[in-house]
């Protein structure tokens, strides 16, 4: 017999008892009172983790039992199936559970191939951090900030996804060329660009609250032996009553964190600053491509630009918008987030036609800020 049916047969005899309470007189009425308190006190999400397994997953892939194959694909390992977010039945929040400790190996791995794969150093921000201070990071290009012609610099969107990435839904369940940036780093470097992969969601670390063990201490001189031992009584049945509360309250006993905020990089907005004064400012290039995905394009609609959005019609094909941003194209998919991917090829023909056009034209001097350029100013 499952958990959760032994709760529902619990709460079907409760309230028949209170049904046939309600009949009686104010002594029953009174118990009914009563019966209703302790259903307002029943957190039925929090019962039903009582039936759990316990939240301990693995550190690595391997630990996993899967690992991308030649296409990037992730598989098992024995089977060669596909990720399965259930896999456990009726436990949503334990597969969910699960599914996350799986994307933050992900995440590690991604940061590994745009070293290893993408030859991308890692650079601390801020700057001018202390050995003590929480840190972000950014990956570059060794001629990142020399490369005399071209830049390239990839956002990716809000949520769970770190530098390197588009969507991890789609890296776990797809391949890694759809999910991740690296054929957009690949194709870039192949072509002559320097890059720089921003990591705007990466604002703080978590570290485990410290467990203060709070003790009343008593001058045993002055307090007598029997008040003190009344007392000490006092304390163990006020913790037996805290640990049984807070058994039901978080049965997986998950670590409870505090956030330090990264310093002027508290936010993806404040990142984008941070690296655009830092960096892309201080950068030799004379023509500077920007590819954000979702979120991370809001910093730049207000400049020239051409906006690929989900869309039933053909790749490239002109789409009405109702705002004054980006004249918008189809990306050739209806899904968001295969956005990046999908318009991958028309992405590079639109930068190639745009230097081809600002070469032929007259050269405005140069000028990079972090505040938003008007149009009038281009």
């Amino acid at each position: 017999m499952s958990f959760s049916f032994v709760i529902t047969l619990i709460l079907l005899t409760i309230w028949i008892n209170m049904a046939q309470l309600q009949q009686g007189g104010p002594d029953e009425k009174e118990k009914t009172t009563a019966l209703k308190d302790l259903l307002s006190r029943i957190d039925l999400d929090e019962l039903m983790k009582k039936d759990e397994p316990p939240l301990e997953f693995p550190d690595t892939l391997e630990g996993f039992e899967y690992s991308f194959n030649e296409k990037g694909q992730l598989r098992h390992i024995k089977t060669g199936e596909p990720f399965v977010f259930n896999y456990r039945e009726d436990l949503h929040r334990w597969n969910q559970k699960r599914y996350e400790a799986l994307g933050e190996i992900i995440t590690k791995y991604v940061y590994e191939l745009l070293e290893k794969e993408c030859h991308l150093k890692k650079v601390t921000l801020p700057v001018d951090a202390t050995e003590s201070e929480p840190k972000s990071f950014i990956f570059m290009s060794e001629d990142a900030l020399t490369n005399p012609d071209k830049l390239m610099v990839l956002i990716h969107g809000n949520g769970v996804v770190r530098a390197g990435q588009w969507a991890r839904r789609l890296i776990i369940n797809e391949d890694l060329d759809s999910g991740t940036q690296i054929p957009y780093i690949k194709r870039a470097i192949g072509e002559g660009y320097g890059v720089i992969v921003l990591n705007p969601n990466e604002n703080y670390i978590e570290v485990e609250k410290t467990k203060v063990q709070v003790q009343l201490s008593s001058d045993s001189s002055d307090e007598p032996a029997e008040k003190r031992e009344r007392k000490d009584k006092i304390q163990k049945e006020t913790k037996k009553r805290r640990d049984f509360y807070e058994k039901y309250r978080n049965p997986q006993k998950e670590k409870e964190t505090l956030q330090l905020y990264i310093r002027d990089n508290g936010s993806p907005e404040e990142h984008a600053i941070y690296v655009w004064d830092h960096f892309i400012a201080e950068s030799a290039a004379e023509n500077v491509f920007f590819v954000a995905h979702s979120y991370g394009g809001l910093a730049f609609v207000e400049l020239n630009c051409c906006n690929w959005v989900s869309s039933s019609e053909p790749l490239d094909t002109s789409v009405e918008s109702m705002l004054p941003d980006c004249p918008r194209v189809s990306a050739g998919t209806e899904r968001h987030e295969l956005t990046s991917w999908k318009s991958f090829p028309s992405v590079f023909k639109f930068f190639s036609e745009a230097s081809e056009a600002k070469n032929s034209s007259v050269k405005l001097a140069p000028t990079r800020r972090s505040n938003r350029i008007k149009y009038e100013e281009l």
